[in-house]
């Protein structure tokens, strides 16, 4: 494994809101962290959604996905705070909000093949979205939405555990949820992330764009528990810009399923769901497991 692919692996943990070890292949965005109900925007009003992420990192895993040899493992524990407003102001049909995402993190790494042994903690790079909209049918649920992380975290290249990456991105969202029968207790949704990176702080080099879909399908019971199956999948669609000539330039992978399981009180507009992922498949990043914990409260 070249010096390039093993501090990139080590770099790439370091990161923000839905931002750090278990980011979308190569880029901001994590998958995982949204669900279900992902596409869903909520109705007008304020709410704060707070999400607790454990990623168990088991190995570090080459462009081809075999395991690099030795040693090789981490955790990242992250809360994210998020703020969603939704206005009542409605633009071609679709209810118009905004969005701020602030995370904090503590990052471990040990690995091994690197000679990397370290932990850090900080908060992360911050998201802001001025443009969040929300389309709601009879039988489906539809959003689009644009934003950029900015570069706000701490980063150094020489600290694979920092907590910012060290650089900006825009991301755009598109997703959908399609409830297969009148009473909305069956449900099929998928959230899709684009990212476009821009230059990263003291090396130079301009990440490749990526591309994130989280999918699920969900059941609500008479009661009120919703159980789902979920899954992510998230790509490196180019190859990083300005690597020196003659390094490794892989482009990143990550593929996950598991499941989830959640409730609202409508007497409190308060919802929680936890989630549990495996990763089975990444390239040129690390694989393990994704814990979540979700709280969502309307104010």
């Amino acid at each position: 494994m070249t010096h390039k692919v093993t501090l990139a692996l080590g770099l790439a943990l370091g990161g923000c809101a839905l931002s750090f070890a278990a980011q979308a292949a190569n880029g901001h965005y994590v998958p995982g962290v949204e669900g279900l109900d992902g596409p869903v925007v909520p109705p007008p009003g304020l709410y704060y959604r707070g999400y607790l992420v454990h990623y168990d990192i088991d190995s570090l895993r080459d462009g081809d996905g075999d395991a690099v040899p030795r040693r090789n493992t981490g955790e990242v524990n992250a809360l994210v705070n998020r703020v969603v407003w939704v206005s009542d102001k409605r633009f071609l049909g679709a209810d118009v909000g905004m969005e701020a995402i602030v995370p904090v993190l503590h990052t471990s790494l040990d690995f091994n093949v690197a000679g990397i042994d370290e932990s850090d903690s900080g908060v992360g790079d911050v998201f802001l979205s001025p443009l969040v909209l929300g389309w709601h049918g009879e039988r489906w649920d539809a959003v689009a939405a644009a934003g950029y992380w900015f570069a706000s975290g701490d980063f150094d290249a020489d600290r694979p555990a920092s907590p910012g990456k060290g650089y900006g991105s825009t991301m755009l969202t598109l997703g959908g949820a399609w409830h297969l029968d009148a009473e909305k207790r069956w449900t099929v949704s998928a959230l899709s992330r684009y990212e476009i990176h821009g230059e990263q702080d003291d090396t130079g080099i301009t990440p490749g764009d990526s591309l994130t879909l989280e999918w699920g399908i969900g059941h609500r019971l008479t009661g009120g528990l919703k159980l789902g199956l979920v899954g992510y999948d998230a790509w490196q669609l180019e190859a990083d810009d300005g690597v020196a000539p003659g390094l490794a330039n892989d482009k990143a992978e990550q593929h996950a399923a598991g499941a989830e399981v959640g409730y609202f009180w409508p007497s409190l507009t308060l919802g929680l769901n936890g989630a549990y992922y495996h990763e089975y498949d990444n390239r040129d990043r690390p694989e393990g497991d994704l814990f979540r914990v979700t709280l969502t409260k309307r104010f």
